[in-house]
C-alpha cells in the first residue's frame, strides 16, 4: 500500500472542497471481495458505513461496475448514491426507482440474450461455465469451474462465435462479455453522472482493465478544463492487469486498502 502521507497529501484537494468533489468506486474487487461465484458478492459492513458517510459529506458519490446498476445497488445496499451500471450503459441516480438506459444499447438487447442462450450447450453446462443477463451485455464465467482450463477454452471459443456474428467481446477476471458493437465504457458513463453538476476534482478507484476507461475520462476531462484535478487509484492484486498500476497515481493493496482510503477521505 502507499504510504500513509502520501495517501493522504494526494486526497487534500478532495478533503478540503467536498462540496466540489466527486468520489466513484468500482465494486467487484474494490469495494467487494472477489468470490468464487458473482452472485455472493458483498461489501462489508464496515466498508458500507464508511461509504455512507462519504455520501454526506461529499457532493458526488457514485459505484461505477460492470453489472447492471439495480444489481450493483443491491450489492451495495446504498439507495442515496448513483450507480453507473453495464460499463457505463446505465445510470440510476440517486433515489431513481429505474436506470436510464442507452436507447443504442438497449436495441441490442434481445440479439445478445439469444447469443447467450445458443451458447449455452450441454457441454458449456458440464463443464461449469456460468452465464450472467446483463440485459444487452452477455457474460460467461469460469472462475470455480472443475477444470477452469477447459472451461476457458470453451470460453474463447464463445468469444470467436460473437465476434463472427458481429458482436463486441471484452475479457475481464475469468469472465467475457458478449456486447453490442456500441460505444460503452467506464469512463462514458461517468461523464454522463458528472454532467450539470459543479465538481471540480474526482476521485477514482479500481481494479481491473474496464477501469483504465475511467481513469481516460477523468484524465480527458481535466484536459478539458472541464475538472480541475482527477486522482486514478489502482487496488492491486493477484489478477490485476499490469497497465492499471501503471496509469494510476497511487495503488492500494486490495479491498482493505480501499477501506483505509474511505476512512482517510474523512
Amino acid at each position: 500500500m502507499s504510504p500513509a502521507a502520501t495517501l493522504v497529501e494526494a486526497l487534500e484537494p478532495l478533503r478540503a472542497d467536498p462540496s466540489h468533489s466527486a468520489v466513484l468506486l468500482d465494486i467487484d474487487g474494490t469495494l467487494a471481495p472477489i468470490v468464487r461465484h458473482a452472485a455472493d458478492a458483498h461489501v462489508p459492513e464496515a466498508t458500507r458505513s464508511l461509504l455512507i458517510a462519504i455520501s454526506h459529506r461529499y457532493e458526488v458519490v457514485g459505484c461505477v461496475s460492470g453489472r447492471r446498476a439495480t444489481t450493483a445497488r443491491q450489492i451495495v445496499a446504498i439507495g442515496t448514491i448513483a450507480y453507473v451500471g453495464n460499463h457505463g450503459g446505465e445510470l440510476l441516480r440517486p433515489r431513481a426507482t429505474a436506470p436510464e438506459v442507452d436507447p443504442e444499447l438497449a436495441a441490442w438487447t434481445e440479439r445478445v440474450r439469444k447469443f447467450s442462450a445458443e451458447q449455452y450447450t450441454a457441454e458449456a453446462q458440464r463443464l461449469r461455465v456460468r452465464t450472467e443477463d446483463k440485459d444487452a451485455i452477455a457474460a460467461f464465467h469460469w472462475r470455480g469451474a472443475p477444470d477452469e482450463d477447459a472451461a476457458a477454452e470453451m470460453v474463447r471459443r464463445i468469444a470467436e462465435r460473437a465476434q463472427e456474428r458481429g458482436f463486441a467481446t471484452h475479457w475481464g477476471r475469468k469472465v467475457l462479455e458478449v456486447r453490442p458493437p456500441v460505444p460503452l465504457d467506464k469512463g462514458i458513463g461517468i461523464a454522463m453522472l458528472l454532467r450539470g453538476t459543479d465538481v471540480a476534482g474526482a476521485l477514482y478507484v479500481g481494479d481491473d482493465a474496464t477501469d483504465l476507461d475511467a481513469f481516460r475520462g477523468l484524465r480527458s476531462h481535466v484536459e478539458e478544463g472541464t475538472l480541475q484535478s482527477a486522482l486514478c487509484v489502482a487496488v492491486a492484486s493477484d489478477e490485476a492487469p499490469p497497465e492499471l498500476a501503471r496509469e494510476a497515481d497511487l495503488t492500494v493493496d486490495g479491498p482493505a486498502g480501499v477501506r483505509g482510503l474511505l476512512e482517510a477521505l474523512l
